[in-house]
């Protein structure tokens, strides 16, 4: 069992409860995905759960955990910096456990991701793996490492297919206590049989959670079904009230009439006119506890809104976006030949993603699909890189990132869109490296709005959107006027945007 008791968080900046009055207890068997909009404070209650100083730093936190001998273990959303260095073989050389294997275990451990034993001896550099492999070395050192307690921040995160249908059956299979953050909708849908819903609600003024023993469907389905029962009783309640002040307004002015026009010669009916009043006021205090007693209306996070194209975004049917031919494909230090022969061509507004397994070259590839298409002057591309670092200064604050112009009238505008994209005030003014993926995606997203670029590179576009912000980002992606080259492993991104779908293989690009 592990149990959360009276948690407090509360975010040093801007003083926001990010967490009030959280309570939980998670049993063996519970599989728990912690679902909420970007910049809720999922990633940041996972690592008080595994080590309350891992958030030390921006936020100040009181509460207890109860955990009753269990050893957690816990994947963080990146490869922390201090490990990018480390050769795996080193990395694996930190776990204990990794002495005491036999051969015969790491080769079935190495086979669960598709590899050989020798990756745990090799010298290749952590931070030179895709970010499917980093995932991939974390995962199976975590599961030598014997935990009785799993906390995942986005284990599907940058994931090949193959490899997201064996977490589905790890999930599934694990005995113990799985406590996981994901943004892979199929995923959650497969495995979730409890959800933990974190909520900023009032424009992120008062932090709200809800903790329910069912799939996430159900959540999804229960959820919308209590929402639209409340608003109906709610609305109801008013009208109600509406009538009930009516009849007192009425009441109360023909008695208040009555009593201004009596005759003084005429006691007994001032007395009764009296008496008459005294009921009105009776029913007035009434009425005032009924109201008191009204359903409130139903309190929802609001929705982001976001577009990004426009009239000048689109592009003609027959032009040729791309013509891309490659003989080999290398590793980004020449070591090795990834894959031959690769042809691929992009017309009008196609929407194309690239699959493949993780370390086939898919970044590399669309690394130098982008290059040339960022030097093109016939139409404006923009890039959205798996690492986020590559074009974001993390020293920045959103607003300054964005502005072009420096004007007023320009940061006004980028605030306005901020906002539509739920973030507040007091986050347009923190630096960049404060905030979470989403919200960094989200900058990256708005840049190509603002530029008005006909064709979008976008690696991993969904990574880091919550489930809840998913379909808005899908939809608003398929209703894009111009191309899109993507690589993505969300399966419902693959299957409700793209047009076309290449797997990447060592023979090249191979239509699916």
């Amino acid at each position: 069992m592990l149990q959360i008791k009276n948690l407090n968080i509360i975010h040093k900046k801007d003083l926001r409860y990010i967490f009030e009055n959280f309570s939980c207890v998670l049993n063996e068997g519970d599989k728990a995905v912690m679902i909420g909009e970007e910049g809720n404070g999922k990633s940041t209650l996972l690592q008080w759960i595994y080590n309350p100083q891992m958030i030390s730093d921006y936020c100040e936190a009181e509460g207890e955990r109860v955990i009753q001998g269990q050893k957690l273990g816990y994947l963080p959303q990146e490869l922390p910096p201090e490990d990018c260095g480390k050769t795996i073989y080193e990395y694996f050389m930190e776990e204990d456990q990794f002495f005491e294997q036999t051969p015969k275990e790491l080769n079935r451990i190495a086979a669960m991701f598709g590899f050989t034993g020798e990756v745990f001896y090799s010298g290749q550099c952590m931070g030179t793996l895709s970010g499917g492999e980093k995932v991939k070395v974390q995962m199976m050192r975590l599961i030598l490492s014997e935990p009785d307690v799993l906390l995942l921040d986005e284990p599907s995160n940058d994931i090949d297919l193959e490899t997201l249908e064996w977490l589905e059956k790890f999930i599934l299979s694990w005995r113990h206590i799985i406590l996981y953050i994901s943004h892979d909708e199929t995923l959650i849908e497969r495995t979730a049989n409890m959800v933990i819903h974190i909520e900023q609600i009032r424009k992120k003024t008062k932090c709200r959670h809800t903790i329910a023993h069912m799939s996430y469907q159900q959540y999804l389905q229960e959820r919308f079904s209590q929402y639209e029962n409340q608003q109906r009783r709610a609305e109801n309640d008013r009208r109600e009230k509406k009538l009930r002040e009516e009849k007192y307004r009425r009441i109360f002015q023909s008695v208040e009439h009555a009593q201004g026009s009596i005759s003084r010669q005429n006691p007994s009916k001032g007395r009764l006119l009296k008496k008459k009043m005294h009921v009105v006021k009776s029913m007035e205090r009434r009425f005032a506890r009924e109201d008191e007693n009204m359903t409130e209306m139903p309190e929802e996070e609001e929705a982001i809104f976001f577009k990004i194209g426009s009239e000048k975004s689109k592009i003609p049917a027959g032009k040729t976006v791309i013509e891309y031919s490659l003989e080999k494909l290398y590793t980004p230090d020449h070591d090795r030949v990834l894959a031959k022969n690769i042809n691929l061509r992009i017309r009008g507004s196609e929407k194309l993603c690239i699959v493949g397994m993780n370390g086939a070259g898919k970044t590399t590839l669309l690394q130098m699909i982008a290059k040339e298409l960022l030097d093109r002057t016939d139409l404006y591309a923009e890039y959205m890189p798996q690492n986020y670092e590559d074009l974001l200064d993390f020293s920045m604050t959103p607003v300054d990132f964005l502005d072009q112009s420096g004007e007023k009238e320009e940061r006004t505008k980028i605030r306005t869109y901020l906002g539509a994209l739920k973030y507040t005030a007091d986050e347009m003014d923190h630096k960049i490296s404060q905030l979470s993926g989403g919200q960094k995606a989200k900058i990256l997203l708005l840049k190509m709005s603002l530029s008005g670029a006909s064709v979008l590179i976008l690696d991993e576009p969904t990574r880091n959107f919550s489930p809840l912000s998913g379909p808005v980002i899908r939809q608003m992606l398929k209703e894009f006027p111009g191309a899109i080259i993507s690589i993505s492993h969300d399966r419902k991104y693959i299957e409700e945007v793209c047009s076309r779908v290449c797997r990447l293989t060592e023979d090249g690009l191979v239509e699916q």
